[in-house]
């Protein structure tokens, strides 16, 4: 073995090995045998690369005999888990690989690596490429897990990225934990370090591209479509960015329409904002979408060293080099093995994702996380911790105004914050009850991490620069689980609405626009004239409008292109059969882009799915409706004309009688009209069929739970039976 006084090797952890009974590298010689090879080759790059930098003390002797030693003598064996090259988060994984593996034989331990391919979620938009997105997750959970037990490693250095290999990684190392635990195992349990990609900083417009842009503003007020020019100025304020390329492309579709400009014009104005969209340097995309939202989570659940959390580029040697070493000082410490952290922290995160407005993906994936890690976690939990003690907004995050994510790492960089030190330390200030004694990867307490942090934000920062707010933006937050008398639950992210739309919609009746999948809706909503479509379309008799005027408000001399403008004609654009069993749950992005940028009817409407949302999304969007319409939900029982209402502050979402509101009674009906549909209903099931093979039968999910229980593999869900409680702090 290298000697302890070696200079190569960190004193700290000099003779550490990992405490457990079984050591399959000693009672098994294959593994002895093979595994050699693949560590010597991976330190031969890694000290290949690091011999230009000033500071690198080398790596000692790493012969294969050095190594046999290592694993004989069961040396902690570390895995750094790295994504794909062709997702932007990814780009830098390579280089960050070969510091992490450096650092972890310099501390006594043996490095492995191995890459996991990584779904974006902004290529995947608009396609077949959603329906594979989720079922990633479930996948990426099972390889990770797989890798990691078929090699026995200790320790996982996760390269942390977006959309869903974040939790796919983490539920993926929590299995493991889980099955550690057994007795008749004899091994150590899981400790994990996460590490986040770096923030990819958004673009901007090109000169000349814009004023194409604006010259056809001018021309759509010529043709008195004012409304498409307010969606496209509206859009130029934003950050360039994936998404809002997106809506980009539901504007120029309009004016395209309207023979403002050609097809191919309208392509070649995409394309310039598509190259100059992203920095080259890749990262996650500066919105607080799923990707950010991950960061959040994963940095809200203890499992990110503090200077690791908001990186403005690639990882310096010094960041990984501290990183890998808070992993090494958790080793062998049970209260910091995965499980525990996520037991014991669960309920901070729920909370910190109430106060910063996170991704509704978030509501599949946590649960998602705890059932891996064999707790009996659904989605009815998050409401109980919600309800338990109200969390304020406390994230003024902007991609109009010069606060989005990227600005905030700079804010981070520059010492005016601490991150999510800084929220946890705002929302104790405010009385949340944040449980302080949670353990985190720092080998402390969260009391201890944010004991010496008088104040939260830095005074040098002003307050409408902050996007850590140390007072309220408002009182409500998060994302809320609604009920109804035609489905078990669903989502509404709050945090995506104004407070003035929220109360707007408070209370308000809508009517039901139904459609079998995203493809029809999105073609309707780009139309130019989807106002009069919507109108000409219409045969609402007098005793209903009489009752629509009643309930939403309106004068009885409104046309009814005018009673659709001001909402007294207000609709519910309904999407089923995207549920994760009929077509894998895509995000709905697009239509509610298209939505919101068609600027009187977002002003008025709301979009229902028993399909998911992108963590971007703004404005009054339902998902997760539980049941699915491919299971029987009642949302696949609605037609054309049927009622909603919507009392949002009372989380609920329900279908009206008609019969009783004509009447001007407000009663929810008794039930979903299955039974007085079922012609209907079974025919739409076979249409679900036959789309779902659209969707490769590998990546089906099949035999998975609900949306309340994450969409987790019905083993997964089996094994999920542990009880799981909160700090009585609540």
């Amino acid at each position: 073995m290298t000697p302890t006084n070696d200079r190569t090797i960190n004193q700290e952890f000099a003779g550490l090995v990992i405490e457990e009974k079984y050591n399959p590298y000693r009672s098994c010689i294959q593994g002895l045998s093979n595994e050699p090879i693949t560590v010597r080759a991976l330190l031969k790059r890694a000290d290949a690369y690091l011999k230009t930098e000033p500071s690198y003390a080398g790596l000692g002797d790493f012969s294969l005999a050095v190594i046999v030693e290592r694993l004989a003598a069961n040396r902690p064996r570390i895995c750094i888990i790295q994504g794909s090259p062709d997702h932007p988060a990814h780009l830098y994984d390579y280089e960050h690989t070969l510091r992490a593996a450096a650092r972890v034989w310099q501390n006594g331990g043996v490095p492995f690596t191995f890459g996991i391919p990584v779904i974006c979620d902004g290529t995947a938009q608009s396609n077949i490429g959603q329906s594979y997105s989720l079922a990633s997750r479930n996948h990426t959970a099972m390889a990770v897990n797989i890798n990691f037990e078929g090699h026995s490693y200790h320790a996982a250095y996760v390269l942390s990225g977006c959309d869903k290999t974040p939790t796919g990684i983490l539920s993926g190392l929590a299995a493991a934990d889980r099955a550690r635990r057994e007795p008749e195992r004899g091994t150590a349990p899981v400790w994990a370090v996460f590490v986040p990609s770096h923030v990819l900083k958004g673009g901007t417009i090109p000169e000349e591209t814009r004023r194409e842009l604006q010259r056809i503003q001018d021309a759509a007020r010529q043709l008195g479509d004012a409304q498409l020019a307010a969606d496209i100025e509206e859009n130029c304020h934003y950050i360039l960015q994936c998404s809002s390329d997106e809506a980009f492309l539901g504007q120029l579709n309009r004016a395209v329409d309207h023979k403002i400009v050609s097809r191919a014009e309208a392509d070649r104005i995409l394309n310039e904002l598509a190259a100059a969209t992203c920095a080259e340097k890749g990262g996650i995309c500066a919105f607080n979408g799923t990707g950010n939202s991950s960061r959040t989570l994963v940095s809200a659940l203890g499992l990110v060293p503090r200077c690791s959390e908001l990186l403005l580029d690639e990882a310096e040697t010094e960041i990984v080099f501290k990183g890998v070493d808070s992993l090494f000082r958790i080793l062998n410490k049970p209260e910091f093995a995965v499980c525990d952290i996520l037991a014991a922290n669960y309920a901070n995160a729920i909370r910190i994702h109430n106060a910063t407005g996170s991704s509704s993906n978030l509501m599949l994936h946590m649960p998602c996380v705890m059932r891996h890690a064999g707790f009996d976690v659904t989605l009815f939990d998050y409401e109980r911790v919600r309800d338990a003690h109200k969390v304020p907004d406390i994230f003024a995050h902007s991609l109009t105004e010069g606060r989005d994510t990227y600005v905030l790492a700079q804010q981070a960089k520059a010492g005016l914050h601490r991150g999510m030190e800084s929220l946890y330390k705002v929302l104790v200030d405010l009385g949340v009850p944040m449980d302080l004694d949670a353990p985190t990867v720092a080998a402390c307490s969260w009391g201890s991490r944010i004991a010496g942090l008088t104040e939260a934000v830095s005074p040098e920062l002003t307050p409408e620069c902050s996007i850590i707010r140390t007072t309220p933006v408002r009182e409500i937050s998060g994302t809320d689980i609604m009920r109804g008398n035609f489905f078990s639950s669903c989502t509404l992210k709050v945090a995506g609405m104004a407070t003035e739309q929220f109360n707007r919609f408070d209370g308000r009746v809508f009517l039901v626009r139904y459609y079998e999948n995203e493809t029809v809706c999105n073609h309707e909503l780009q139309s130019t004239d989807l106002v009069k479509t919507l109108c000409t379309t219409l045969d609402l008799p007098p005793a209903l409008l009489r009752q629509l005027r009643r309930t939403n408000g309106g004068s009885d001399d409104d046309s009814m292109e005018q009673m659709v403008v001001k909402g007294t004609v207000a609709f519910a654009f309904v999407i089923a059969g995207q549920g994760p069993k009929a077509f894998g749950m895509p995000e709905m992005f697009a239509p509610s882009a298209y939505l919101r940028h068609q600027g009187v009817l977002e002003r008025t409407s709301i979009l229902m799915t028993d399909g998911r949302y992108s963590g971007v999304t703004k404005g009054a969007c339902v998902g997760h409706v539980t049941p699915e319409a491919y299971e029987g939900g009642g949302i696949g029982t609605l037609v054309n004309g049927d009622l909603l209402w919507a009392r949002l502050s009372q989380r609920r979402i329900d279908l009206l009688d008609m019969d009783a509101f004509l009447k001007g009674e407000m009663h929810p009906a008794a039930a979903a009209p299955g039974e007085s549909r079922s012609t209907l209903v079974k025919e739409r099931l076979a249409r679900i069929e036959a789309r779902k093979n659209q969707v490769a039968a590998c990546s089906w999910l099949d035999h998975v739970t609900t949306a309340e229980q994450g969409v987790v593999p019905d083993s997964v869900n089996r094994r999920a039976v542990l009880p799981w409680s909160w700090s009585a702090k609540q």
